[in-house]
């Protein structure tokens, strides 16, 4: 199975938690539909990127990274790359790049949240994941980050935009 029919089948499948979460699980299956790139950071139209929000459950914290270009607190995440076969896997795989933590492992097979926004080279159809760092995780920051700073749940609202408050919400509804 390729990415692509792997995006369509997770999309098609995951069962939205709301219908305005719904309508974008349409409106990222219409843009797959029209755009046979539209997991490609090519595809000037917008593109499927995959993130994962890095989560302590027994610190009761969530690793965010300070993003180099958009100077903002967000989970980890990007675009999809060539070897990548499934959203999970580049979810997973953009999730310990970014943080650094090898042995992260997906709270669920599915995504947790979908978010549209613009970014500086395209719209980004979001597909959102967590993952949980094993005990003892160290970060390390990457080239694409400024900083990595592990927050406590209640520090998120001070720190994050609505995008990394729904998520990290709909991520320990799920806990």
């Amino acid at each position: 199975m390729s990415l692509f029919d792997d995006a369509v089948r997770v999309l098609k499948e995951w069962d939205a938690p709301d219908t305005a979460q719904d309508g974008l699980r349409l409106e990222y299956l219409s843009h797959l539909d029209a755009h046979p790139d539209g997991l490609w950071k090519s595809c000037s139209a917008g593109h499927i990127t995959g993130s994962t929000l890095v989560l302590d459950p027994q610190g009761g914290r969530v690793l965010l990274t300070l993003h180099k270009k958009l100077k903002m607190w967000l989970q980890m995440g990007g675009h999809c790359e060539p070897q990548d076969t499934t959203l999970a896997g580049a979810a997973l795989r953009e999730g310990v790049e970014e943080s650094g933590i090898a042995g992260l492992t997906l709270l669920r097979p599915g995504p947790v949240n979908l978010d549209r926004h613009l970014t500086p080279c395209a719209w980004h159809l979001d597909v959102q994941y967590a993952a949980v760092a094993p005990p003892g995780a160290v970060e390390a920051i990457s080239e694409e980050s400024l900083d990595l700073k592990w927050f406590a749940y209640d520090e998120i609202a001070e720190v994050a935009d609505g995008s990394v408050r729904t998520l990290l919400a709909r991520t320990r509804a799920l806990m």
